[in-house]
């Protein structure tokens, strides 16, 4: 019996010298490759009021105010806020009480 081979697939099917993304295309390395994530501020009704997108690897903390202040821009200011634990950094909580949110 001859002994078993090993074959490997086609040489520079993959490489891992990649070209940079710009940061406005929003799409990111995570486990399951490349992602974007959207971060959606929807009102009491479930309508989308503000969109943001994110490179998937981004974490969500930094995109909360962001998003807040297009709300604020339309002369809103809510109430309540129901967020993912992802957005439960000491800092969003500072955040949200100087908007008095």
């Amino acid at each position: 019996m001859p002994p078993a081979r090993h074959q490997r697939g086609a040489q520079g099917a993959r490489s891992n010298d990649t070209i940079p993304e710009p940061a406005d295309h929003a799409i990111g390395r995570s486990r399951g490759g490349l992602t974007t994530k959207i971060h959606a501020l929807v009102n009491a009704t479930v309508r989308p009021v503000a969109l943001l997108l994110s490179a998937g690897q981004a974490g969500d903390n930094p995109y909360l105010a962001p998003l807040l202040d297009t709300l604020n821009q339309a002369g809103n200011r809510p109430e309540h806020l129901l967020a993912d634990k992802a957005y439960s950094h000491p800092s969003t909580r500072r955040e949200l009480r100087r908007r008095r949110v």
